[in-house]
């Protein structure tokens, strides 16, 4: 049966973690039951925990989503042992942190530019659970592509003894990203946002023109879609999260973010360039 934990010194080294701010809902299960599979009989801990340091002013901190029992049920019935859902009075027991992560320039591009601070938070947040939940390996969806960079490069620098592993995004049937901000899309709002996800498949569709023909096909039909403030576009490579050259070759991010109505959404697929010559 899965509990919830509000002490951190009840905590037991878990085999795999899945780190949430809640709100769960299908790619949250696959997150878990990929720990599941990953895990055997070991501990499974989801956390839940809507970390304020990675909210900017005028963002949504206050309305987030907050549906713990919900939550709690969703996780059990997807493998997890341990739903760990602490306040911020115990994430943070010194008040606003004054130590906290950089995600350096790496965090400053995209999602960065847009939300200034956003990484910092997220870092920090992370690190510290890391530490109390003490996993072999956590996982994280391929959706927030520029957050598991950062996540994976943490781990690395830092020296985290743990894995960083990615599940692929989970989407709704006509292509949409599932996403707990999702939510706040009116009927409107929801045929609009699934022209994100059409950007994002024409762009790999023309995987074979090179990265000017993804960056081209996907352009296009994001100028084609209604109803999106888009913010960018944009063709990454994945190793500093910075735009991919002309002539690149090997794993590759296309992403885009944009605001449906009064909510921001952001997605992404992998992509993978062959080299000159390879066959494909």
């Amino acid at each position: 049966m899965t509990e919830l934990v509000h002490h951190t010194r009840d905590l037991a080294p878990a085999a795999a973690v899945v780190m949430t701010m809640g709100a769960l809902h299908e790619g949250h299960a696959a997150l878990i039951r990929s720990a599941r599979a990953r895990a055997g009989g070991g501990l499974v801990t989801v956390t839940v925990f809507v970390n304020p340091l990675q909210f900017g002013p005028n963002e949504d901190l206050d309305r987030y989503p907050r549906t713990l029992d919900a939550d709690v049920e969703l996780a059990e019935q997807a493998g997890a042992d341990l739903v760990f859902a602490p306040d911020a009075a115990e994430v943070y027991p010194g008040g606003q942190p004054l130590v906290r992560v950089s995600a350096g320039p790496m965090g400053e591009r995209y999602e960065g530019a847009s939300r200034p601070g956003h990484f910092d938070g997220m870092l920090t947040v992370v690190a510290k659970l890391l530490h109390l939940t003490r996993p072999g390996a956590a996982f994280f969806g391929q959706k927030d592509a520029q957050q598991l960079a950062l996540i994976r490069r943490m781990v690395t620098d830092l020296n985290f003894p743990a894995e960083i592993v990615a599940v692929p995004t989970v989407r709704e049937p006509d292509g949409l990203a599932l996403s707990s901000r999702n939510r706040y899309l009116d009927a409107e709002d929801r045929a609009h946002a699934v022209g994100l996800s059409r950007a994002l498949f024409a762009g790999r569709d023309a995987l074979a023109g090179g990265p000017a023909a993804v960056r081209e096909a996907a352009a296009a039909s994001l100028a084609g879609a209604s109803g999106l403030a888009v913010d960018y576009l944009a063709l990454i490579d994945p190793a500093g999260f910075t735009e991919a050259a002309p002539d690149h070759t090997g794993p590759a991010v296309l992403a885009v973010a944009a605001a449906v109505g009064g909510t921001r959404l952001i997605d992404n697929v992998p992509l993978e360039f062959p080299a000159p010559g390879a066959a494909r």
